[in-house]
């Protein structure tokens, strides 16, 4: 009676897992993989009462959804960092002489000031090697970054280590596999099996929807050498049907959709599947206003209409961080500083290299070379410097040899991949450490005012003995939620006198090697970062097209707007541009993840679309649903 009621997905992976195979489930959006995943771990359990399971996810929100659901002492949930940490925490000498191998390792991110170590650096620490949400390397702190890459060589070279988890964890499951590292896959199956203990690991996600560059994207080679079986899961309880079918036209793998058998699935009303809408809408120039009023949806509230973009540089102003945005996108001596740069090189390349132009020089000797003064012409230069002398004159004295390699980019401020609170997937991350030390000010602050005490003092490290420390923790705390009006440098003073996010190597290092960007970050005031945490987190309408991934609401508004990205192009997307492969493939995995998101309506804006473009379009979505808007 039970095995009949168990989904048949479930019922292959079980039949795998008698057999001792690793397997894949794929299952395309809204699915319900988790819910799999869930009855997977049931049954395991159950069948094998003395086995322990690790499921290795990516937020703190999914894993506590995963441990109410199951309910299993021999469960254990968590993070793929802490996770790993565990396993390796006790072998201190292990980490002292792998870390050390690291930090000497030209080709190794970890790093101390630059400079290699001695085998001994790390033999007079009291605690040794420490897993914190900070680093200080010098102390023998490390934190996300780290733990994956010295997790990786600790396996790779200690078999001890692979024996000793797989006696531990005779089951391994990975939610949301395709945006895992390689390093974390390699480790699995690679390294583990330097160990002859057997044990079965399994994946479960969607490689339709690895958006992240960083994440192992899908499991072909696994799948192809048969170390990996792999398991479809067709059915979907979220979309409505008009979503479906544009979603199944989008994937590439072979994998189509269809109507959950569940008459209680979401998607579901009276017993058939609702039909929901999508809508094609199309103008010359960008008006949102239009596009508003045409739709006539609740852009208000953000949980249940979302509005989604490729870049954030249209987001910005409407969400309050148009500032901070302007200085990581948009800054005139940087853009100045490119142009002259340029120049240069174009010079050196034609093998007609510009006289006099020295490393010594300073940025203004080096800008009047290659700009002269003349009567006849306003220069560039001097219009900078009639609007932005202040900014000029930080960098005017400071040596070509140093000005020429300042470089900022926007994913420095804002970059989508997982950053917050709840998310784990922090390798290879553009954002730089400046903005990462912000978030967990502002991350710190969210758990306190959640209540989730117990992560606050693990992420702080506040130490509270009395009532009295809980006052002054409380009155610190409120400190901080409104300095709107104080500067970022105040802020993080604040909060590294108050104990409520230590200053760390990290952003120390940042902050001698990024002068310029610190002195225009640190003026600005924290009220404006109070809102760009609060836009990433969700709490707005608008959103990015990267960071709507696994969320769901009843209206999606998706604006195709390439943004002047070239990793994406949504013409090619129409127009099916199959000689530009790679920008393909992730165009039409950011459009399928997008469409996805909506339980009810879905409408597409596509700003001066070509005929070619209009006529994919009425094929997809039916001539009925195609509306130009003035």
């Amino acid at each position: 009676m039970a095995e009949r009621k168990l989904e048949p997905e479930v019922i292959e992976i079980l039949g795998l897992i008698e057999k001792g195979n690793h397997f894949l489930l794929s299952g395309g959006a809204g699915s319900g993989k988790t819910y799999s995943l869930v009855h997977v771990i049931k049954e395991v359990l159950a069948q094998n009462p003395s086995a322990t399971v690790a499921c290795m996810t990516y937020t703190n929100a999914a894993v506590k959804e995963i441990e109410k659901r199951v309910g299993h002492p021999n469960l254990r949930v968590s993070t793929i960092h802490d996770f790993l940490w565990e396993v390796m925490a006790k072998f201190q000498k292990e980490l002292k002489l792998q870390l050390i191998t690291l930090i000497n390792d030209p080709d190794s991110a970890i790093t101390v000031n630059g400079a290699p170590v001695q085998p001994d650096y790390f033999d007079q620490l009291e605690n040794g090697i420490a897993y914190k949400e900070w680093t200080r390397i010098a102390n023998g702190e490390i934190s996300h970054d780290e733990v994956l890459e010295l997790a990786n060589v600790m396996f790779k070279n200690y078999p001890l280590l692979s024996a000793i988890l797989k006696d531990k964890y005779k089951f391994i499951f990975i939610d949301e596999y395709q945006d895992t590292s390689p390093l974390v896959v390699n480790l699995l199956l690679n390294h583990l099996q330097n160990s002859n203990k057997k044990n079965i690991i399994g994946f479960f996600g969607d490689a339709m929807q690895a958006i992240y560059p960083d994440g192992v994207g899908d499991l072909k080679t696994y799948l192809d050498n048969g170390i990996v079986t792999e398991v479809q899961k067709a059915q979907n309880r979220r979309n409505p049907m008009a979503v479906i079918t544009l979603a199944n036209r989008l994937r590439t793998d072979g994998l189509q959709q269809g109507p959950s058998d569940d008459e209680n699935a979401p998607n579901m009303a009276g017993g058939h599947i609702k039909p929901g809408s999508v809508k094609f809408y199309y103008s010359d120039q960008f008006n949102l206003e239009s596009i508003h009023g045409e739709l006539n949806w609740d852009f208000k509230d953000a949980t249940v209409t979302k509005e989604l973009y490729l870049t954030h540089n249209l987001i910005a102003p409407k969400a309050g961080f148009g500032e901070l945005m302007a200085i990581y996108d948009k800054d005139p001596i940087i853009a100045l500083k490119t142009d002259v740069y340029l120049k240069i090189k174009k010079a050196e390349k034609e093998g007609k290299p510009i006289e006099g132009i020295t490393e010594e020089m300073t940025f203004d000797q080096v800008v009047d070379i290659i700009q002269p003064k003349n009567r006849q012409r306003e220069l560039k230069k001097d219009l900078l410097m009639a609007s932005n002398s202040e900014l000029y004159a930080l960098l005017s004295d400071k040596p070509w040899s140093e000005v020429r390699k300042i470089y900022l980019d926007k994913d420095g401020l804002i970059d989508d991949k997982k950053q917050d609170a709840l998310e784990e997937s922090k390798k290879g991350s553009k954002r730089d450490h400046l903005i990462k030390h912000l978030f967990k000010i502002q991350d710190t602050i969210h758990f306190y005012d959640k209540g989730e005490y117990r992560e606050f003092l693990r992420r702080s490290n506040y130490k509270i003995k009395t009532n009295k420390d809980k006052t002054k923790l409380k009155a610190a705390i409120e400190k901080l939620k409104t300095a709107t009006d104080k500067t970022i440098d105040e802020v993080i003073e604040l909060a590294d006198k108050e104990g409520i996010c230590r200053k760390d190597d990290k952003l120390e290092f940042f902050i001698s090697t990024h002068e310029y960007l610190w002195e225009r970050v640190k003026q600005v005031h924290y009220g404006q970062f109070q809102m760009l945490y609060k836009y990433l987190e969700g709490y707005t309408p608008f959103s990015t097209q990267h960071k709507i991934k696994g969320a769901e609401f009843e209206q999606v508004l998706v604006v195709l707007d390439n943004g002047n990205w070239s990793d994406y192009n949504f013409e090619y997307l129409f127009t099916n541009r199959t000689d530009k492969a790679s920008v393909l493939e992730r165009t039409q995995k950011i459009f399928y993840v997008c469409c996805t998101r909506a339980k009810e309506q879905l409408a597409i804006y596509y700003i001066a679309p070509t005929t070619d473009i209009l006529k994919t379009a009425e094929l997809w979505f039916g001539k009925e649903n195609l509306k130009a808007i003035d």
